[in-house]
């Protein structure tokens, strides 16, 4: 049970540690969006930096004058979702071998300057069983909840 438990734990960390060497530990926040539903994996991640959510690809808006950039090359933002893909199938891996029930969604939030870290779990069908939306509409919605109840 113990084991189950520090390996998930384990994942989840290095969901948030890959997200956090991508803004070079630069950040108040860290939100991950991981999805696992009916065959699909999809992952995204957004921050808080200087007080503003920004998606990946806009983290140097958030910056002050002076602050050093942030790499946002495709290449680098392509490297953090295929590790956060591989973390999800290592849940999904770990869930069969415990017979453990695989989440459809988890939300990850990392507090960097507490420490705290909060997750919330789905085990539902988020979007799969509707006709418009994928993971991505999920994502991009819960960022915009965050963004506006500043969560």
């Amino acid at each position: 049970m113990k084991e189950f438990e520090n390996q998930f734990s384990e994942l989840q960390a290095d969901m948030i540690s890959i997200c956090m060497e991508y803004v070079e530990d630069r950040a108040n926040k860290v939100y991950v969006y991981a999805s696992r539903e009916e065959g699909i994996i999809s992952s995204s991640f957004f921050y808080l930096i200087n007080n503003t959510y920004v998606e990946p690809h806009k983290v140097n808006e958030a910056l002050g004058t002076g602050d050093q950039k942030y790499d946002t090359s495709p290449k680098r933002q392509s490297m953090v979702l295929r590790i956060l893909c591989e973390d999800i199938e290592k849940v999904e891996a770990l869930c069969e071998e415990y017979e453990r029930d695989m989440p459809t969604e988890m939300k990850l939030i990392y507090d960097v300057k507490s420490g705290n870290f909060k997750a919330e779990y789905k085990y539902d069908l988020v979007y799969t069983n509707d006709d418009i939306k994928t993971a991505d509409h999920i994502a991009d919605e819960w960022f915009e909840k965050v963004k506006k109840n500043k969560l």
